[in-house]
């Protein structure tokens, strides 16, 4: 097992992203996506506005056409394969990465480096 916390069957994204609580805190904290056969994380915060979560409803992260991160709230629409902002009022800033791995078809999201403790 990686040093981290698993999030999903990898399977489980092939429905769309979906987000996770994975520290416990009440709310989804990581958004994760898999497209063409890429897998992406993201930090579940808008960089225009302090804690602003991007949907407005559980794993609603996709615009109408289903090619960008989309904010409810700001209607700031991200680049998939590198969460920057394309669009809306932080334009040119990006989401922040996650560091997932994906090992034996589930998704992972790393939390230690090599040679620390595991969780």
């Amino acid at each position: 097992m990686p040093a981290g916390i698993r999030l999903c069957d990898l399977s489980e994204l092939a429905e769309g992203p979906l987000g996770f609580d994975p520290f416990n805190e009440g709310q989804d904290s990581v958004l994760v996506i898999l497209r063409d056969g890429n897998v992406y994380a993201y930090t579940d915060v808008c960089p225009h506005y302090g804690n602003t979560t991007l949907p407005w409803k559980k794993n609603a992260y996709l615009n109408n056409r289903g090619n960008r991160i989309v904010c409810a709230a700001h209607g700031a629409l991200f680049t998939i394969e590198n969460g920057l902002c394309v669009s809306g009022p932080c334009k040119g800033e990006s989401l922040t990465p996650v560091p997932v791995i994906i090992e034996n078809n589930t998704v992972w999201l790393v939390t230690s480096r090599a040679g620390e403790n595991e969780l």
